[in-house]
């Protein structure tokens, strides 16, 4: 029996990739959203866990965009909307002193401000469902003071800062949001210089854990806040850095 549909933004790549798989190994239709509208690039064998994906194009930026993939989803998938993860991101790196107003926007628009519209114009269909969860995908960087970051900080700590103040607004519609903050995770992006040179060095020495976390790692951490039943959890960030926040 399926257990209803998810959303997961940026869902053909990396961390989204593998939280969709997630998802869908769990029993849910996941709408995978992004702006190429492919499939998860997961090698997935399994064709029952395939079928559950539904892919449409979007772009998180521009809200017609968000509201027509959301209205077009729902009416293909015929289920209620039982969640939504914002999980599409963008980092981009300078020295404050030089960063362009423009650049500082335009990560603010696609980490921050998407969370916000996407949570919006799907929350209808969430509080209709009777029962459902947001995961937004923050970063541990929310509170740490991170060189040539400051646009990727301050977006990734409002991601903080709107999951709690939807969780106290929603709650009374059945409705738990969660912000996952992950720290150095290997993607498919980033595995090389992760792997390798003086950062994979520095990492070794930094995280407690030894090393970076996986997707999966990530996926995994989502997959749960769908199978926790108890409502009086919401509003928490959750970090995922293997301790590397808070070692001295």
């Amino acid at each position: 029996m399926d257990k209803g549909c998810i959303l997961v933004t940026g869902a053909s790549r990396g961390i989204g990739a593998a939280i969709a798989e997630a998802l869908a190994l769990d029993g849910f239709t996941v709408a995978c959203l992004s702006r190429s509208g492919a499939l998860p690039t997961r090698e997935i064998s399994d064709p029952d866990v395939r079928a559950r994906f539904v892919t449409t194009e979007c772009d998180v930026t521009r809200h017609d965009s968000v509201k027509q993939a959301i209205e077009d989803t729902m009416r293909r998938v015929g289920l209620p909307l039982v969640g939504l993860v914002n999980n599409a991101g963008l980092h981009l790196e300078d020295d404050a002193a030089s960063q362009s107003i423009a650049e500082f926007e335009q990560v603010m628009s696609m980490n921050t401000t998407s969370v916000f519209m996407a949570s919006q114009i799907a929350y209808p269909y969430l509080r209709d469902a009777g029962g459902a969860t947001i995961v937004n995908i923050g970063s541990f960087f929310d509170k740490l003071g991170v060189r040539r970051n400051s646009a990727y900080c301050a977006s990734k700590a409002a991601v903080g800062a709107i999951s709690r103040c939807l969780a106290v607004e929603w709650a009374s519609d059945g409705i738990r949001v969660h912000n996952v903050a992950p720290g150095y995770i290997a993607t498919d992006l980033n595995k090389a210089s992760l792997s390798s040179g003086s950062l994979s060095r520095f990492l070794a020495k930094r995280i407690p854990t030894g090393a970076p976390g996986a997707s999966e790692d990530v996926a995994q951490l989502v997959r749960l806040l769908f199978t926790v039943t108890t409502g009086f959890m919401t509003g928490e960030t959750i970090y995922l850095d293997g301790g590397q926040g808070m070692a001295l």
